[in-house]
């Protein structure tokens, strides 16, 4: 007796949607906020914690002064500001050594935000 490819197709498929099913992400992952504010950026507010989050200070400070760079304080971070080598480096643009080094990129976002800061006057808000 010949049993109709139906009968297997139907299991095959059951299997199929099964599988799809279990895919389980949160919102966010699947619609992520792409919404990136960078009017009126703060030193302190916006600026500084991004710096903290990606740990420029823990290799660019007074302690540790990697590569001669020191970002610790307005007055230090502005140096780098000013010589374009801060926005260069976050950016990878070739001009100044890419950084966070020997980590991801800053996101486009946080890139933004800095460069928006800048263009703003790198003020010491």
């Amino acid at each position: 007796m010949k049993i109709p490819k139906k009968i297997y197709t139907l299991p095959l498929l059951l299997a199929i949607l099964s599988i799809c099913s279990c895919y389980n992400n949160s919102e966010e992952e699947l619609y992520p906020n792409t919404t990136c504010i960078t009017e009126n950026m703060s030193l302190a507010e916006d600026i500084l914690p991004i710096l903290n989050n990606y740990q420029c200070n823990s290799c660019h400070s007074a302690a540790s002064n990697s590569g001669s760079v020191n970002l610790e304080g307005y007055t230090n971070l502005k140096i780098w500001v000013d010589n374009q080598k801060l926005l260069g480096s976050i950016k990878h643009d070739g001009s100044a050594s890419p950084m966070p080094k020997a980590a991801s990129k800053m996101t486009q976002c946080d890139i933004d935000k800095v460069e928006a800061w800048i263009t703003q006057g790198a003020q010491n808000n």
